[in-house]
């Protein structure tokens, strides 16, 4: 069990009081129960009484106890993302975000506490079923006005507090009173009991309502305070009337505290309901003022409500929140005013004003220093949920430009700060509109970074051929998103193997940025030179022109560039055979990407170290790496990061002397990566087969590389970094058992191929199809352990007497 324990729960805003009985007989449920929800109306305290029972078991979970707030989402598809957020999983392209999630989750025992599930209950319900459906150790507590109906669910209906009767004058609904009352700084003595508790009886011992009550006692005495919860009742209207009891005597509770609020403060509360979630003064006062309201008497309105109960705020007074309850009603009030459009409208635009702001000062003005550069990007990732309403305002309004404009300034969505596949789904979904009206140069930098949303999903004849478009239609003055195209452009070419075609984007990107002086631009510009250069092998240029842009970056300030220039010149090190130089290199990166949360690049980052460290013989260094490097990419879900880390491991294992545990290593990361799709064979890997197939023989080869295939990951890295050795076999004879394995058609076919005949070619000649020749292909190197047609070439030439 961990010294400190995992979780993300809040520190309790103020004193818990009562539901003893609750908090005992919910915590027990834990040891026999998968899914518990606690349902009941709005106010009547389950969020409150959820976090309550996670706080007490946070160590009975020693792999996380993860509070995931669902009020603020308006979309059914947001949940797992929000789910995956807390984790602090990464998106992997073309796997969906339940499969990271279920990996991540099933060997660990966690509990999530979805929080206000009632408006997405049935994605809710959904996702639920599926995680303890994959995940045997995952524990969930959701609160919901209604139950999630999912087959492992309890469902706990949360009572109002206890009330008074002669026997118990101090019952729990009295001591919250009591407690609020006193926070107000209204102390209550006996006499003033008879009236608190024909209060708390008029409340239904209801929390939400008993607080906004309390915070009423300085204006007015309790007693006073009933006789206007009575009057409330009576002006209900005949809808209220049909509701149950409980949501009346809220309702009219929140509505008396409403009626009791100055015409300002009325007009503030309900506008405040346009925010996604927390705020702070300064969103306030852009989105907020506007008549009657000035600006300047904003912070004394907001001081206001949050003394009356009806905003929430931290200690310090920067972020202020709206209880659910409260800010559903906020909402009708704000559409029975007729405000909802304009203050919909407001907000979406002081959203593209912030984040224009915030991008410019990170990533395009000069002479920035580096911690306000931070501030930005920070402040951007910040706003992530309001720029999700935001959007959604663009597309349920029609407004084309204003929902561009927003995309492509908002760094918190582009792949440095959060869901890549987000991106593309609003652009998309915004292009869909249609595009009459909008500024050719608005779609044009729209297209620029769906393509680089395209790029970081692996789409790469899509990213390229939306880049291309987005290049052509750009006007010349538009610098800054032309040379970014031009960087990304490069990137996708050499992706491709189109080396030529990287090289002319690279020096065209790198012009504009030195014509404009733009510092960013010009270290992008010449990182692609040092990428084409390295691809050619042209070493001493890679190197000349990563340092150049190693000097622009640091002239910029931005840290993520610094990173990859650093991790750039790092490779060109290892491919001049200077372990000590790159191991340097990549080390200068870690800090800087840790500082950012780059999760996945410092996960490749520490797997270099770990990899370059053991062909040092540093051991034990190698070990650190590449266990932090793996334990990362499990906790991000990062199944490219793990294949990465078992070629790391295979590294260590053959400098180590472990050639089997090399091999075995080394399958186990080809069949993972061929598990997501992504080409297994690599230069590393065909040169370690060539020299296990001549220490260890063709058939142990062969049997190790079958072996290793089969393996999960975890078994493959334990076999390493554990030291767990397979028990040494007796040799095997190559030649028969190698030479057995093939039928006679495909010993044909490997023939063949030392001629550098095609597919089609030796279709021909066989009279067969192309279709059957790949098949044939495919099973062969499957059989031998290879992963190219070269490495077939090679055995069939050195056994032709064998071959037909």
């Amino acid at each position: 069990m961990p010294d400190t324990p995992r979780h993300n729960l809040p520190a309790e805003p103020n004193r818990f009081v009562g539901r003893e009985r609750d908090l005992d007989d919910l915590h027990a449920l834990f040891g026999e129960t998968r899914v518990v929800t606690l349902c009941g109306v709005g106010g009547i305290g389950k969020t409150r009484l959820a976090l309550q029972v996670a706080a007490g078991m946070v160590r009975s979970y020693p792999d996380g106890l993860w509070l995931v707030e669902l009020a603020r989402l308006s979309r059914a598809e947001l949940v797992e993302q929000e789910v995956a957020r807390v984790l602090g999983l990464c998106e992997e392209s073309a796997r969906p975000l339940l499969d990271t999630m279920t990996a991540r989750l099933r060997d660990q025992r966690c509990l999530l506490l979805l929080d206000n599930c009632e408006h997405l209950v049935d994605k809710c319900a959904e996702l639920a079923a599926a995680l303890v459906a994959g995940c045997p150790w995952l524990r969930i507590l959701a609160t919901s006005r209604e139950p999630l109906r999912i087959a492992s669910e309890l469902i706990w209906r949360v009572p109002p507090l206890d009330l008074p009767d002669p026997a118990t004058p101090a019952a729990e609904s009295v001591q919250l009173f009591m407690d609020r009352a006193a926070a107000a700084g209204t102390r209550l003595g006996p006499e003033s009991l008879p009236d608190v508790v024909r209060l708390c009886r008029a409340l239904d011992g209801l929390p939400l309502a008993l607080e906004l009550a309390a915070a009423r006692t300085s204006l007015l005495s309790p007693g006073q305070i009933a006789d206007r919860i009575d009057d409330r009742f009576s002006l209900l209207t005949t809808g209220g009337r049909t509701a149950p009891p409980r949501q009346r005597t809220l309702l009219a509770a929140v509505e008396w505290s409403y009626d009791l609020l100055s015409a300002k403060e009325q007009v503030l509360l309900r506008r405040l309901s346009v925010f996604a979630g927390d705020f702070d003064l300064d969103l306030a006062e852009q989105v907020c003022t506007e008549r009657p309201i000035p600006e300047g008497e904003i912070v004394d309105l907001l001081g206001g409500l949050v003394d009356k109960s009806l905003v929430l705020c931290d200690e310090s007074r920067r972020r202020y929140w709206l209880l659910e309850t409260i800010k559903r009603y906020a909402v009708e009030r704000l559409e029975q005013a007729g405000e909802r459009e304009v203050l919909r409208q407001r907000h979406l635009d002081v959203l593209c004003e912030l984040q224009e702001r915030h991008f410019t000062a990170e990533m395009v003005a000069p002479g920035v220093p580096w911690q306000a550069r931070l501030d930005a990007l920070t402040a951007s990732r910040g706003l992530l949920d309001d720029q999700r309403v935001a959007l959604e305002w663009a597309v349920e309004s029609g407004n084309v430009p204003a929902g561009l404009r927003l995309c492509r300034t908002s760094t918190g969505l582009l792949p440095l700060g959060g869901n890549v596949t987000e991106i593309v789904g609003w652009i998309e979904r915004l292009l869909s509109l249609g595009s009459d009206g909008v500024p050719a140069d608005q779609v044009a930098h729209a297209k620029a970074y769906l393509a680089y949303g395209l790029e970081a999903r692996d789409e790469l004849s899509r990213s390229l051929e939306v880049a291309e478009a987005s290049l052509t239609a750009m006007s010349p003055g538009d610098m800054f998103p032309r040379c970014v195209m031009h960087s990304l452009v490069v990137m996708v070419l050499l992706r491709m193997g189109r080396t030529d075609d990287a090289l002319h984007h690279a020096e065209e990107g790198l012009a504009l940025a030195t014509r404009a002086g733009d510092t960013w631009n010009q270290a992008t510009g010449m990182l692609g030179l040092s990428a084409v250069a390295l691809v050619r092998g042209r070493l001493r240029e890679a190197q000349r022109h990563g340092e150049e842009a190693l000097a622009r970056a640091r002239e910029h300030g931005h840290r993520w560039l610094m990173a990859r220039t650093a991790v750039q010149l790092g490779s060109v090190a290892e491919a001049r055979g200077d372990l000590v130089a790159a191991r340097s290199q990549y080390e200068m990166a870690v800090p800087w990407l840790s500082e950012l949360g780059a999760d996945p690049e410092l996960t490749r980052c520490l797997a270099r170290i770990g990899r370059v460290a053991a062909m040092l013989h540093e051991f034990g260094a190698a070990r650190e790496q590449l266990t932090a490097s793996l334990e990362l990419a499990r906790a991000t879900g990062q199944r490219q990061g793990v294949a990465r880390c078992l070629v790391g491991l295979s590294v260590l294992a053959e400098c180590e002397g472990d050639l089997d545990g090399a091999v075995l290593t080394a399958a186990a990361a080809a069949g993972l990566r061929e598990s997501i799709g992504q080409h297994s064979a690599t230069t590393r890997i065909e040169e370690l087969l060539v020299r296990a197939r001549t220490k260890l023989g063709e058939g142990r080869t062969t049997s190790l590389w079958s072996r290793g295939r089969a393996m999960s990951p975890d078994d493959a890295t334990r076999h390493v970094l554990a030291g767990e050795r397979l028990t040494p076999k007796a040799p095997v004879a190559a030649e028969p058992v190698k030479h057995s394995l093939l039928t006679a058609r495909e010993r044909e076919i490997a023939g063949l191929l030392t001629r550098g005949l095609s597919n089609r070619a030796i279709a021909e000649e066989l009279v067969i199809s192309p279709a059957t020749v790949a098949r044939h292909i495919a099973n062969i190197m499957e059989k031998l352990g290879y992963t190219s047609r070269a490495q077939i070439a090679v055995w069939a030439t050195e056994h032709q007497q064998n071959i037909p």
